[in-house]
């Protein structure tokens, strides 16, 4: 049976790279990720150490789950983001210390092999980062394909106005919430 999700070994499987492209973490913040054990964060560290390291943000309220996180292969990756080398955002290889790479990052958003990201490191990751997974993409897509699809067929059919789906909220003039009830209005 299959695993009701894809983990970070399933999407690096087979990626080889000579050179990896990232925007990699300081020494400093490479000093903490080096005690911090795969598939741990902050919370792994002496209660000392991860109140040096992170100043008042020790104190916040929130999970900050993303202090000084080092991935793990067996698990599914973290919300890919636009600072994967950020303190408090933390992409940490499950083994290396160093950040994923943007191929990396780009095969968890299953981007295909030879997609390319141009521009600075910088720019590159926050195309990555700022882009919706290639699947939910298909997904999004294809529902919204079949709610058009639906609506132009309830308008060859004659079906009364109040039944179909509207699909352009972009228009300011359209009346939603009327006498305490959502109304759908062409």
């Amino acid at each position: 049976m299959l695993a009701p999700y894809r983990t970070l070994r399933d999407a690096l499987d087979g990626l080889q790279e000579s050179q990896p492209t990232l925007l990699d973490f300081s020494p400093r913040k490479k000093h903490y990720l080096d005690l911090v054990p795969t598939g741990g964060n902050w919370r792994s560290l002496p209660d000392d150490v991860a109140q040096e390291s992170m100043g008042r943000a020790y104190h916040a309220k929130g999970g900050r789950s993303g202090w000084w996180r080092r991935l793990s292969w067996d698990l599914p990756s973290p919300t890919i983001t636009t600072m994967p080398n950020h303190s408090s955002t933390s992409m940490c290889h499950p083994e290396q210390t160093r950040v994923l790479s943007v191929v990396e990052c780009a095969r968890v958003q299953e981007f295909p092999d030879d997609w390319e990201f141009l521009g600075s490191v910088t720019e590159q990751m926050k195309q990555v980062g700022n882009a919706v997974p290639a699947r939910l993409g298909i997904i999004a897509g294809e529902t919204v394909a079949r709610l058009i699809e639906d609506a132009s067929l309830d308008l060859a059919h004659d079906v009364p106005r109040a039944t179909q789906t509207y699909i352009k909220s972009h228009v300011r003039t359209r009346r939603w919430w009327q006498n305490g009830q959502a109304v759908v209005q062409a």
